[in-house]
């Protein structure tokens, strides 16, 4: 699979989700899970956490037209949930985007991009609700920090966002 294809959504600095808002008719965050974990290994290592350090994981799909278009896995270390990030506990169905960028305060730092392969571990959670699985799928990666709070974010595009 080409990145050629998914550059204009691999490139895009600002919010990904006001994008896909302007570009879907219909659009939505269906939550899949937000709990305690450990990071990957190559999470741990860019939010310095120490290998048996847990951290709060969301992971979400955002629906453009009612097929999921991103499957978006964040990882928030859990001294990142106290303080000026506390609501993030209670986002729900409200995108993480939104949050992040609406603060004159976030921090980004440069995007960084991978095709993720059929063995990568977020491959198998990012295409569960595709009929067909690709055999790659482009994603990027950045952290956002307030302060010394950091959440790493990753967006892995799915099929389907090629059609908006």
């Amino acid at each position: 699979m080409n990145s050629g294809l998914y550059r204009p959504w691999l490139m895009e600095r600002d919010s990904l989700t006001r994008r896909l808002q302007v570009a879907c008719k219909t659009f939505k965050v269906e939550p899949i899970q937000f709990h305690q974990e450990r990071a990957l290994p190559e999470e741990a290592r860019l939010l310095k956490l120490r290998p048996w350090q847990r951290a709060m994981i969301r992971e979400v799909y955002l629906h453009c037209n009612g097929m999921p278009a991103v499957f978006a896995h964040s990882v928030l270390p859990c001294p990142s949930m106290r303080g000026n990030w506390q609501g993030l506990r209670r986002l729900g169905t409200r995108p993480l985007g939104a949050a992040l960028f609406s603060d004159p305060r976030v921090m980004r730092t440069p995007l960084t991009f991978k095709k993720f392969g059929v063995r990568h571990a977020l491959y198998g959670k990012a295409v569960q609700r595709l009929d067909a699985a690709p055999a790659e799928l482009w994603a990027r990666r950045s952290v956002f920090y307030l302060g010394r709070s950091a959440i790493s974010v990753t967006e892995i595009f799915l099929p389907q966002v090629l059609s908006l």
